[in-house]
């Protein structure tokens, strides 16, 4: 296996509380003294769209958060054949303490920028300070039900009820983000290619560019650009992802 490509040079340092992820990412709960000790193990660096960030089974020495961009988790077979298996999205927590290396292939779908802790010290700091213990392990059981959330749209969904789902999460977490409640004129730039799409949904090119060319026309979505989106009512795109939003049994 090929090694990843060497990173960029390291951003310019910014002050843990201007950071646009904070409220979501690993730190969240850390107290002022907490940021400081983060503060001196953590450092930024950059990728390009395509750039592998690391190889399943590298050893990792670092661990970090998306700041901006997103990366895929990727699974290669022994036959060759490839599934994407994960989207990271900025607040994303990359890499697990306690494990060596890398368990998937990370690779940056679009421009990334990641703050990044030395795998070490920030292990040490986990384990004097609770509140990142005890963060990491909420944003571990949101990633969980995430992953039981898209077997079930891979398994049970059709084409249509796909695009609607992601471009449902994508939203959900850009308002989260942005502090927004979801709701009318919803509008985010989609950080996926309609490829990245198609490789992800395991569906092909032609069908994602004709459900998301269907819902454009049916006014669930409003398309501007290459990437950007408007969702004029968030409850009808809701209804098109076919999950069953009162909890009950489908009539």
């Amino acid at each position: 296996m090929p090694k990843a490509p060497a990173l960029f040079e390291a951003l310019p340092s910014q002050q843990c509380a201007d950071c646009p992820i904070r409220h979501r990412a690993v730190c969240a709960l850390c107290e002022s003294d907490d940021l400081a000790k983060l503060e001196q193990m953590k450092y930024y660096r950059s990728f390009e769209a395509g750039q592998t960030v690391v190889w399943s089974g590298d050893e990792m020495d670092f661990v970090g958060s998306v700041v901006t961009g997103i990366l895929t988790l990727t699974q290669t077979m022994e036959d060759g054949r490839r599934q994407m298996v994960g989207l990271l999205l900025p607040s994303d927590f990359v890499g697990r303490p306690g494990r060596s290396s890398a368990a998937y292939d990370v690779t940056a779908t679009s421009d990334v920028v990641m703050c990044c802790f030395r795998k070490r010290p920030f292990e040490e700091m986990m384990l004097r300070t609770p509140s990142l213990g005890n963060r990491l392990l909420q944003m571990t059981l949101d990633e969980l039900d995430a992953a039981r959330e898209w077997m079930l749209l891979l398994g049970r969904k059709s084409a249509r009820e796909k695009i609607a789902s992601l471009i449902a999460i994508i939203a959900r977490r850009d308002s989260a983000l942005k502090l927004r409640n979801t709701g009318n004129d919803l509008t985010f730039d989609l950080p996926l290619t309609r490829e990245a799409m198609a490789d992800y949904l395991g569906l092909t090119l032609e069908t994602v560019s004709r459900q998301v060319s269907a819902l454009r026309k049916d006014g669930v979505i409003v398309l501007s650009g290459k990437r950007q989106v408007t969702i004029p009512d968030f409850d009808r795109l809701m209804e098109e992802t076919g999950d069953d939003a009162d909890g009950g049994y489908p009539g």
